[in-house]
């Protein structure tokens, strides 16, 4: 069973559940079913094998309730040899798998292309094995983590000291896997159900060479690959176009690709003149009125492009290599090429920003607005949140972040700019999620039924905090009491602490990070 915390609309439309559906359906050796939380798929009489994709932080407690619509255990201390392997994957559980680990049996860091096959094969070849077996086998994959066979260790003050293989046999360290063949994901299902209607998404890139501090779509992902346009995008998207004439160019980066414009003019052709096509981000510095007519004719409407704060200050903090008169030629050329709106994506709360650079980027939309009248404008901002794997992870939340999200509203609607503020206390949340260990995994378990609610997640959290909630335990470790809510959420973390991750090894070491971010803070 291969599930989605979500309806049926939005998991078939994750390029990421699309790829390893289509990579498990193919085997010959797998009968593999879907679960949405709407719908699913006829279920098996008996399952071996449960899956989960998760790329958002927020939909961990779903991962219970399917659990248990499934009479799966939700614990993994609590299933036996007949229960079936539960196992996960995805940017979330890659980061930081530790929140949800005691519900997992299997995580598998990194990208799936190689990894999810090695995974099963391993499986095949202890099927037969007790279930204390077959984790033990499948512990000896690279990039396979196996949270029973690894310790939380805490001091007597509540602090985690380490995470420990729990036999000498184990790997000490787990890293995450990373694939370097010519080519990227593309889609496997086209359907007029998911939520970009009859749309073949095809990735043109993987992660992003720029580094933005906070960015992990950039730093877990490295390194930026980008496959050959012959051999790798061109067949991509002839194929889907056997199916639709919508396409999708996807990727954090796209424009950055260093065959895009050969890209552009091969959909230029005569027979593509039926063809609607849609790019994700694009970096701001490579719009030219060339990209915006060609995306105007080929049925595009605005353009999207992230500058993160309007202040040439806080830009060059985050290593946003991006100038203010970039910007303004992106909007004027995104106007000349016939588009109508641009969409820009911003963020308040950063290390170090004070509220002039939030009215900075006001004054850059006004401006914008002045400058290129008749082109729609839209402000989507978050509040920073930190991230496992990023040099900002040891930053916490700022709290004057919620007043700055109104600053900007009051700057900016009464003059007739769409502005899309994300909420600050779902990001708080994030946070909270982000970087937490296992013990946030009983405030997890506690909070199902009430996940919606922000005030649903502090009664439990405290609820934790007060020894309210019924003890935990994860390989063989009674987890004690969770830290308190501003210590995680929102205070900066010493570089020594030892963080809920470090037993793991992505792209880059905990070294270069500390070296990025004292370099972005002028801590050097």
């Amino acid at each position: 069973m291969l599930a989605f915390p979500s309806t049926y609309t939005v998991g078939i439309t994750s390029l990421g559940f699309q790829l390893v559906w289509a990579s498990l359906a193919m085997r010959a050796d797998l009968d593999v079913r879907r679960l949405f939380t709407d719908q699913g798929d006829p279920q098996h009489r008996h399952c071996d094998l449960f899956g989960l994709s998760l790329s958002w932080e927020l939909d961990g407690p779903v991962l219970l309730d399917l659990l248990e619509q499934q009479n799966i255990p939700i614990w993994s201390a609590d299933r036996g040899d007949t229960d079936p392997l539960v196992f996960g994957g995805g940017p979330v559980l890659t980061a930081n798998p530790e929140p949800l680990a005691p519900f997992f049996d299997v995580i598998l860091l990194g990208d799936g292309e190689e990894l999810l096959p090695r995974f099963i094969d391993a499986l095949q070849a202890c099927r037969d094995g007790r279930r204390s077996e077959r984790l033990q086998h499948l512990a000896s994959v690279p990039g396979v983590y196996v949270p029973a066979l690894y310790a939380p260790r805490y001091d007597s003050n509540g602090h985690l000291r380490a995470i420990e293989a729990t036999q000498a046999s184990l790997p000490p360290r787990i890293a995450k896997q990373t694939w370097r063949g010519n080519s990227l994901s593309h889609s496997t299902v086209i359907t007029p159900e998911a939520a970009w209607p009859n749309i073949h998404m095809v990735e043109v890139v993987r992660s992003c060479p720029e580094l933005c501090r906070f960015c992990l779509a950039s730093y877990l992902t490295l390194p930026f690959r980008t496959p050959s346009l012959e051999d790798g995008l061109i067949p991509a998207v002839e194929q889907g176009l056997t199916a639709t004439r919508r396409l999708g160019l996807l990727g954090a980066s796209v424009t950055q690709h260093p065959q895009f414009e050969a890209l552009l003019q091969w959909l230029n052709q005569d027979r593509f003149n039926d063809l609607r096509v849609s790019v994700s981000s694009v970096r701001a510095a490579t719009v030219t009125p060339e990209l915006a007519s060609t995306l105007s004719r080929r049925g595009s409407k605005s353009l999207t492009i992230a500058i993160e704060s309007g202040s040439e200050r806080m830009r060059q903090l985050v290593n946003k290599k991006l100038s203010t008169a970039e910007i303004e030629a992106a909007a004027r050329h995104a106007k000349e090429g016939g588009l109508s709106g641009l969409k820009l994506y911003g963020m308040v709360g950063l290390p170090q920003e004070e509220n002039d650079d939030v009215e900075a980027t006001a004054k850059l939309l006004l401006e914008l607005k002045q400058h290129t009248p008749g082109l729609r404008l839209t402000l989507g901002v978050s509040t920073f949140v930190p991230k496992a794997q990023t040099p900002f992870q040891w930053q916490g939340v700022r709290p004057e972040a919620e007043k700055r999200l109104k600053l900007l509203a009051k700057r900016l609607k009464p003059k007739g700019i769409d502005l899309r503020p994300e909420s600050y206390g779902w990001s708080v949340i994030q946070a909270l999620l982000s970087r937490s260990d296992r013990r946030l995994a009983p405030v997890i378990a506690a909070v199902r039924g009430s996940q919606d609610s922000l005030g649903g997640w502090k009664k439990a959290y405290r609820q934790a905090r007060a020894g309210e909630l019924a003890p935990a335990r994860s390989a063989g470790v009674e987890l004690p009491l969770p830290p308190p809510w501003e210590e995680v959420v929102h205070d900066t973390w010493s570089e020594e602490r030892t963080l809920p991750w470090s037993h793991l090894d992505g792209p880059l070491n905990q070294e270069t990070l500390q070296g990025h971010r004292r370099q972005a803070l002028g801590l050097t």
